[in-house]
C-alpha cells in the first residue's frame, strides 16, 4: 500500500512540484494545505504517514503547525521545507520534532531520499 503524504505550502507551484515528485515515485498525496492551520486540521482528519511542512506561511507558520501536530500525535513524521538562509528556523523546527528538512527549490533526489528514509522504518 502506498505511503500517504500531506503537503503543506502556501505556494501552489511548490505543492504541485512536490506532488509530482512524490506521486511519480509511488507515494499517495492525500491532501494539500495552504497554511499551518489547515495542515493541523487535515492531519487530524487524514492521518497521513508523513507531512511536508513549509516553514514560512500566513495564518500559522510551519513551526507552530509542527508543534500543534506533535502535541496531538507525538509519533507524527514531519519534514520541513525551507528556502536557503533559514538555518535558525530549521534548527528550531528540528528541536520541535521535525524529522528532516528539504531545501527549495526542490531536488527530486533529495526529496525522495528524505521521504524514503523516514517511511522505510
Amino acid at each position: 500500500m502506498a505511503k500517504r503524504i500531506l503537503i503543506t505550502d502556501d505556494a501552489l507551484f511548490m505543492r504541485v512540484t512536490l506532488k509530482n515528485i512524490l506521486t511519480q515515485n509511488g507515494y499517495e498525496v492525500v491532501g494539500e494545505a495552504q497554511n499551518g492551520a489547515e495542515a493541523v486540521k487535515l492531519y487530524s482528519e487524514l492521518k497521513p504517514d508523513l507531512v511536508t511542512m513549509d516553514i514560512t506561511m500566513p495564518e500559522m507558520d510551519g513551526i507552530e503547525a509542527l508543534k500543534a501536530i506533535k502535541a496531538s500525535d507525538s509519533g507524527a513524521t514531519v519534514i520541513m521545507c525551507t528556502a536557503m538562509g533559514q538555518k535558525n528556523m530549521v534548527v528550531e523546527a528540528i528541536q520541535a520534532g521535525a524529522k528532516d528538512f528539504i531545501v527549495k527549490p526542490f531536488q527530486p533526489d533529495r526529496v525522495l531520499e528524505a521521504v524514503g528514509k523516514l517511511l522505510a522504518a
